[in-house]
């Protein structure tokens, strides 16, 4: 079946609206893989996404009569683009229907290129509904994101461009999975052509409808699916693109937000480009198929689908990518309530950077520090500092893969402490680089016991610290004579509101 469709795609109408995106080598992943890195570059499409390719070619096939009704479309983002700027092309009345929780820039820029923008219900479901109901009363045709074989044709030119592109045959080909039109369109290529190279589809765990098909042999409709990889988030493979890869696909990973995240910044590291967390999947799946199997030396290519990024989702992606690629391991470790305890415990940590130290004054026992640390070596060097860590007595608890550690708990570490006297609250400024928290605790010494302290790297020139200390009232001077040795920069912020009404 796949050979019909590999006439389909070579007659497909695509390149009116389509360019042939770059087929990039990734240098610098390639040497960090041990293997050889393709990025198919559909994120450089006029509206940064390869979903224009299979709605055109839809539109194309149309005969004059239905091209002069019009057409409709039901998305939230990239499909839409696709249909407006296609009807746009071909002077075909377009209408698409975006749920009322589309972002404003997504439905500014359908409305730029000239379709009419109906919002309707809260969900892409309840916008489908509505569109079906429209395209029956005006006598419209529906435009489907990937259940059609005009569509799945339209994807396919995509695979049709790696293999004229790259060098030599590649050994697999990654690709993102929403509902299947591209990973159809892709693997039915080419596998008529080379059935020995591998076709990986690549979901987010909590949207992983293609993989929940093949588990069970039929389309399985999820009770729910995640978000934050929107491109993707399908509650349901489509059924001609199941029925096309379900005998063809060599398999489907499944990846964390996490790991989504961490590959973002993979190609951005690379291209210094930012793909969407639904462009990026395939990156993480590719990187995940060479962390199991151990391959070198391989041709691997991955499909970048698109950079329709959300920018106030970025950062979230820059907080959670270096956990996601075992850069950074969160730790919660219990110290003695002491002055001195900090100082001590930084040593244990040795050279590594602190990416992040929350503490707030509980009891006078113990004191449970939240720790950022930046890991060189993976979850190998984590688990070796925990044993370190262990092994001076201090009781530790691994919060690397707790979600509600990372999401809520590391933001509310702190709060009123009944228990602090005779507290004040200074920021401090210093110039980031490796040991400088360390130098910086060294420096405040042993003097005084610390009631309050928050530092997180945020990647800027200057590192930014809260501190909160217990100064007895005749040792005051004392304290001001220190901070003026100090040679840091530093704010007195005990008549702060904010602290007055949060922390003091």
């Amino acid at each position: 079946m796949e050979h019909a469709y590999l006439e389909k795609i070579l007659r497909a109408k695509v390149y009116d609206v389509a360019r042939e995106t770059p087929l990039d080598r990734l240098i610098g992943l390639s040497t960090r893989l041990g293997n050889h890195i393709w990025l198919k570059r559909e994120d450089l499409q006029s509206v940064f996404s390869f979903k224009l390719r299979g709605a055109y070619n839809k539109m194309a096939s149309l005969d004059p009569v239905l091209r002069k009704k019009g057409v409709i479309a039901a998305s939230a983002g990239n499909h839409a683009q696709g249909v407006a700027l296609s009807a746009q092309k071909m002077g075909i009345p377009s209408t698409i229907v975006m749920p009322k929780t589309t972002p404003g820039i997504k439905i500014g820029a359908v409305k730029a290129l000239g379709s009419e923008v109906i919002l309707h219900g809260n969900t892409y479901d309840e916008a489908y509904e509505h569109s079906q109901k429209l395209a029956q009363e005006k006598e419209l045709t529906f435009i489907h994101p990937y259940d059609d074989p005009e569509v799945i044709a339209g994807q396919g030119t995509v695979a049709l461009e790696i293999l004229r592109q790259i060098p030599t045959i590649p050994d697999a080909i990654f690709v993102p999975v929403g509902g299947g039109g591209l990973v159809a369109g892709v693997t039915a290529y080419v596998k008529s052509l080379y059935p020995h190279i591998k076709v990986y589809g690549v979901e987010p765990e909590d949207a992983a409808c293609l993989h929940a098909a093949l588990a069970s042999g039929t389309r399985t409709i999820l009770d729910q699916v995640g978000i934050f990889a929107d491109g993707v988030a399908v509650r349901q493979i489509g059924a001609e693109p199941f029925r096309l890869v379900k005998e063809l696909i060599d398999g489907v990973y499944t990846l964390t937000t996490d790991e989504i995240c961490a590959a973002i910044k993979d190609i951005f590291d690379n291209t210094r480009s930012i793909a969407e967390p639904a462009g990026a999947l395939a990156i993480a799946g590719l990187k995940k198929h060479v962390e199991y199997t151990g391959e070198t030396d391989k041709n691997f290519v991955a499909i970048c689908s698109g950079a329709n990024m959300n920018f106030d989702r970025l950062r979230h992606v820059s907080e959670r990518a270096e956990i996601g690629e075992h850069r950074e391991g969160l730790l919660a470790v219990t110290i003695p309530e002491k002055p001195g305890s900090f100082r001590k415990f930084c040593h244990s940590l040795g050279q590594r950077s602190i990416t992040e130290f929350n503490y707030r004054y509980a009891s006078h026992t113990d004191a449970h520090v939240f720790v950022g640390i930046q890991l060189r070596e993976g979850a190998t060097e984590k688990d070796a500092l925990i044993s370190k860590l262990e092994a001076k007595e201090y009781k530790v608890i691994d919060l690397s893969d707790n979600e509600m550690a990372k999401i809520h708990i590391r933001y509310m570490v702190g709060g009123h402490s009944n228990n602090v006297t005779r507290e004040v609250l200074y920021r401090f400024e210093f110039p980031e680089r490796p040991g400088a928290l360390l130098r910086f605790l060294t420096h405040l010494g042993e003097s005084w016991n610390i009631s309050l302290f928050h530092y997180r790297n945020h990647g800027a020139a200057y590192g930014r610290v809260l501190v909160g200390i217990q100064v007895p009232e005749q040792e005051e001077q004392k304290l001001n004579e220190f901070l003026q040795k100090l040679n840091y920069n530093y704010w007195c912020e005990s008549d702060n509101p904010a602290y007055k009404l949060f922390l003091g």
